[in-house]
């Protein structure tokens, strides 16, 4: 099996091209018809994924707390999406995906919170060096 620190790399350079191609997409169109076609292509890549490795089941017979949270998390990413595409059409990609990237604070905060999670120092320090560089990048002295 595939480590999951793989995964965790694979997205985030993928989250990363996904930066520089949007921006580009965006350029002439609408962002939120933008947001539209992406997930439009994000819908049909993954039906074609769980067709082939055969992972359909019936969501009405999933469990039901599991759906929830699911729904909550789509609201969530939508709604991300919907204003990173807005950033990206009115502002510069090198800025808008470091802003973007303070999710990763948010995450780990909100995880530790709410699930319990604990970080020893170092993971602390380090969750304060990406939050203190992506400050520095956005508020860059003149």
């Amino acid at each position: 099996m595939v480590d999951w620190k793989i995964f965790a790399l694979g997205s985030a350079v993928f989250a990363g091209l996904t930066a520089v191609l949007a921006k580009i997409g965006v350029k002439d169109i609408p962002s939120n018809l933008a947001t539209l076609i992406r997930t439009m292509v994000i819908i049909v890549f993954l039906g074609v994924l769980v067709f082939m490795r055969q992972e359909w089941k019936n969501p009405l017979l999933l469990n039901r707390r599991c759906l929830i949270f699911l729904v909550l998390s789509g609201i969530a990413t939508g709604l991300s999406w919907l204003c990173y595409y807005r950033a990206l059409q009115t502002g510069p990609a090198s800025l808008v995906a470091p802003i973007d990237k303070l999710s990763l604070f948010f995450a780990v905060t909100l995880s530790v919170m709410f699930l319990g999670e604990r970080l020893g120092m170092y993971q602390w320090i380090a969750v304060g060096l990406i939050l203190s560089g992506t400050l520095l990048i956005i508020f860059k002295p003149n």
